[in-house]
């Protein structure tokens, strides 16, 4: 397919918590301010320090969320730690109609349920190095307690288990940010890479 073919496609990237997707995003968006739009995702979870409603997320009540679920509002939704977070079709529509590259950030769980619309999408997986590099960089966060860095790592590893069945298009290991954002940066201009390996599990 060419380049320009495959930018037209929506993209859509997975990968653990703490693997580094918001900051290849940021990054992309102030180096593209006018290419790409970022699908901005439902969520029942609370605002973070700094978060704005209808950038961030569109943050809202359970039953909110579960009145959009009855009403097929959602390409995918999932529950995570206990919150609800769904991608509308709606917000995706809306970055097409604009001429730009729609993108995604979507859990595992998601990405299942993607594959079984017509939305036709490239499949991006960001790859922690190990699973002990993930580790550290959860805690340092400052943010998460032990139990939720356990439960991220335990998730963290079905996401990779499940990359390794060949869900994804193509895969980039952030070992290092200046190598993962430029080969980022040409998957989502619709340029060719070559896929990195997956790491091993069993770290």
């Amino acid at each position: 397919m060419s380049p320009a073919a495959d930018f037209l496609r929506p993209l859509v990237i997975s990968g653990p918590s703490g693997v580094g997707k918001s900051t290849l995003l940021k990054r992309l968006f102030a180096e593209y301010p006018d290419k790409f739009g970022f699908s901005v995702s439902h969520t029942t979870r609370a605002p973070r320090a700094g978060e704005v409603d209808g950038k961030d997320y569109h943050f809202v009540s359970q039953d909110n969320f579960k009145h959009l679920i009855a009403e097929g509002a959602f390409i995918e939704y999932a529950q995570f730690s206990g919150n609800f977070y769904g991608t509308s079709f709606m917000a995706v529509r809306e970055i097409e109609k604009s001429g730009r590259r729609c993108i995604l950030d979507i859990e595992a769980q998601g990405v299942r349920q993607i594959k079984a619309t017509n939305l036709n999408p490239v499949y991006l997986f960001i790859s922690p190095p190990s699973l002990t590099v993930l580790r550290e960089r959860l805690k340092g966060r400052g943010t998460e307690s032990e139990a939720s860095v356990a439960k991220r790592l335990a998730t963290a590893l079905k996401e990779i288990e499940y990359a390794k069945e060949g869900a994804h298009d193509l895969v980039i290991v952030n070992d290092d940010l200046d190598r993962a954002y430029e080969k980022f940066k040409r998957v989502a201009l619709g340029e060719p890479i070559e896929s990195d390996p997956l790491p091993p599990l069993d770290d």
